[in-house]
């Protein structure tokens, strides 16, 4: 049985994750070897901003997920009851007694980085701590995490499978039909550099927009900096910077292959990431990337991007510039970034978890 609570609240790496790894899960499985926690079928369209599940089973999963943390009622062994393995996440407190128990690692910044974290997000992450001392078996989505998680957590490093996520494979196939449809709704007119995620302090995005606004004036006059993501927990005098950009907001899953693939670069100079979706997606779209030269982004990128310090707006700011000057090189990066991304897929990663749940269940 797989935690799937993050499927119905406001999410966005976790919850990308979970949607396409249990159903993927599902394709090799069936639905009757992978069950859920609510109890989901179809999982929907898949929405970060809302649930993927009706009202009804959003607010049974929700309740039971509440009455399971904070009374003694044990809700979570009665909807375990005949699985071998719970799959849990950082939202459950009491995990089901007789199942063996595992979780996926997705990052350690919350340990690593709480000041680039609110409160709820540091509380989570304590609370998920215990999880992942006293689980069976890991996963973690890179070779980073799960580093990090032996360093910091004192986890033995056999107790940890890397597996890594997929990317869609709407990112690799993306028609120009598509492109032009999307840049004429969203209005961007000029070819542009993107950057997509949550505007909160990790993802780095004063640094990002001082790099753009100090390239020559020349560069500049051609290119737009085009920054999109929901507006998360950043301060106000980030919020005014981001809303005084070409700020396209919360973008539907629908959009976001487009209006990647549509972009001349993708800049991504997060602090810290476990994998980086919207890396690899970048490199899958075929749009050449900078990135950071910190946590799992090299070990991601494989070679495939200019990796800078994140702290060093003069390198951020050389980067963008020898990309922009040069259609070759990111005619480089851009092939060489496809046959990176053709690495992560999420048929193999279904295969290698159901080896790990195996292995984990004896």
């Amino acid at each position: 049985m797989i935690d799937a609570v993050p499927l119905l609240i406001r999410s966005a790496g976790v919850k990308n994750y979970l949607y396409y790894w249990i159903d993927h899960l599902r394709r090799l499985a069936g639905a009757e070897t992978i069950r859920t926690f609510p109890p989901l079928g179809d999982l929907g369209r898949l929405t970060h901003e809302a649930s993927v599940a009706g009202p009804a089973r959003t607010f049974f999963g929700l309740g039971a997920l509440a009455v399971s943390n904070y009374t003694p009622v044990p809700v979570l062994d009665w909807a375990a009851h005949g699985g071998d393995i719970f799959h849990g996440t950082n939202m459950v407190r009491h995990p089901p007694r007789r199942p063996r128990l595992t979780s996926t690692i997705h990052d350690m910044t919350g340990w690593m980085m709480p000041e680039l974290h609110s409160a709820a997000t540091r509380q989570a992450d304590r609370a998920s701590g215990e999880l992942l001392r006293s689980a069976h078996r890991l996963i973690a989505v890179s070779e980073c995490t799960k580093s990090d998680a032996v360093r910091v957590l004192g986890i033995p490093p056999e107790r940890i499978t890397v597996i890594y996520p997929g990317i869609p494979g709407k990112f690799f196939d993306v028609t120009p039909a598509a492109i032009a449809e999307v840049r004429a709704r969203y209005r961007l007119e000029r070819p542009f550099v993107f950057a997509l995620g949550a505007i909160e302090p990790r993802k780095n995005i004063p640094r990002l927009i001082d790099a753009f606004e100090s390239l020559p004036e020349s560069l500049r006059a051609e290119f737009d900096l085009a920054l999109a993501g929901p507006m998360g927990w950043a301060d106000e005098a980030t919020r005014a910077r981001v809303r005084g950009a070409r700020y396209l907001g919360y973008i539907p899953e629908a959009d976001v292959a487009p209006l990647t693939a549509a972009a001349t670069v993708f800049a991504y100079p997060s602090l810290y990431e476990g994998f980086g979706f919207p890396l690899a997606q970048a490199m899958a779209a075929g749009v050449p990337v900078v990135t950071s030269n910190v946590s799992s982004l090299p070990e991601i990128a494989g070679g495939a991007a200019l990796l800078v310090d994140p702290r060093s707006v003069g390198e951020l700011r050389g980067a963008m510039e020898r990309l922009l000057e040069s259609a070759a090189l990111r005619e480089d990066l851009a092939a060489r970034g496809r046959v990176r991304a053709r690495g992560f897929t999420w048929e193999d990663c279904a295969a290698r978890s159901m080896g790990f749940f195996e292995e984990a269940a004896g």
